[in-house]
């Protein structure tokens, strides 16, 4: 009977030892098949673009395909609450760039945005540009905050709809010059744009990817950025810091995100290379004619990434909350 035991215990030894070797072997091979790049806004958007580009340098870097389905919808929200239902296994992720925004705008969402994802890294980040059609007669920014103040609700400030960047950049603008323009929503940043450039509406608050080409062309005029730092790609530009109006910090930026409890190996397996794909120097010359820069290297961890999340899941629930723009 001892000996019948020895072997029992032997046996099972073996097997605790095949068990753990196994654990290790999966742990080790991660990912062992296509990853799922969840996006919130249509095919073309910038954002769109932005995981296409990291997409193919990042798979190419973890042996893995990486797939981009676009989850368009309710700024954003719908692929949010999707991946946040997701198993946490490494394998689904997410590209946002209004998750804070939509955290602090609708007060009925399905998910905690503070807590319901494992942020992996933070990608690019890129000011809003005031602009106003070409025969708007303020002669630079100072003249442009005058008129402002002048005219008070004759100005006219278009936006991508209640609740957008582009929104709250004008109310930014708005509070930080205590006058009361008239804001006109349109459906889309398209739209917004296009009547601006018409000289339908006198001015918007727009992010460098969708302003910067029509800059560019001459078909709208910049007064400033909404940044600290002038943007290297216009340096004439002055920012609203410079103007005394620093409240006025509004940027667009981009990270990746998996649900929470995806394992730490993963998380780090994928910021890895996140890092591989913004080395590449195409990815970084196609980010910069964007008007974007990449965030420093040392603010690309999860940790900063989580860092940088809940200042503005902060900073936009008091914006949000002083403009009662809460939405369900």
């Amino acid at each position: 009977m001892k000996h019948h035991l020895h072997l029992v215990g032997k046996g099972l030894c073996a097997l605790s030892f095949s068990l753990l070797a196994a654990t290790q072997v999966h742990a080790q091979a991660y990912p062992d098949r296509t990853i799922s790049m969840i996006a919130p806004f249509p095919a073309g958007s910038a954002t769109d673009t932005v995981a296409r580009l990291i997409g193919e340098k990042m798979a190419a870097e973890l042996g893995q395909t990486i797939v981009v389905e676009n989850i368009p919808g309710a700024s954003g929200t719908i692929a949010a609450s999707r991946v946040s239902r997701s198993k946490p296994d490494g394998y689904t992720i997410m590209i946002h760039t209004t998750i804070a925004l939509s955290a602090a705008l609708y007060s009925n969402l399905n998910y905690d945005t503070a807590t319901d994802f494992e942020p992996i890294g933070l990608i690019n980040t890129g000011p809003y540009v005031i602009a106003t059609n070409v025969n708007f007669p303020a002669k630079d920014a100072k003249d442009l905050l005058a008129t402002l103040k002048q005219k008070g609700n004759e100005i006219t400030i278009s936006n991508a709809g209640v609740g957008t960047g582009s929104h709250l950049c004008a109310i930014m603008l708005s509070q930080a010059i205590d006058v009361e323009p008239t804001l006109v929503p349109y459906k889309s940043t398209n739209l917004a744009l296009q009547d601006v450039m018409a000289g339908h509406v006198d001015m918007l608050c727009d992010q460098t990817t969708n302003a910067f080409p029509h800059l560019n062309s001459g078909k709208i005029k910049a007064y400033a950025t909404t940044s600290p730092q002038r943007h290297t790609n216009f340096p004439d530009i002055p920012t609203t810091t410079e103007l005394g109006i620093p409240d006025v910090d509004m940027a667009v930026w981009h990270g990746l995100y998996a649900p929470k409890g995806t394992p730490k190996e993963a998380i780090e397996k994928l910021n890895q290379a996140l890092q591989v794909a913004l080395a590449d120097a195409t990815v970084q010359q196609r980010l910069d004619t964007m008007g974007t820069y990449l965030f420093p290297e040392d603010q690309r961890s999860p940790a900063a990434h989580a860092k940088h999340l809940a200042r503005d899941l902060e900073r936009f629930a008091t914006l949000v909350k002083e403009a009662n723009l809460q939405l369900n």
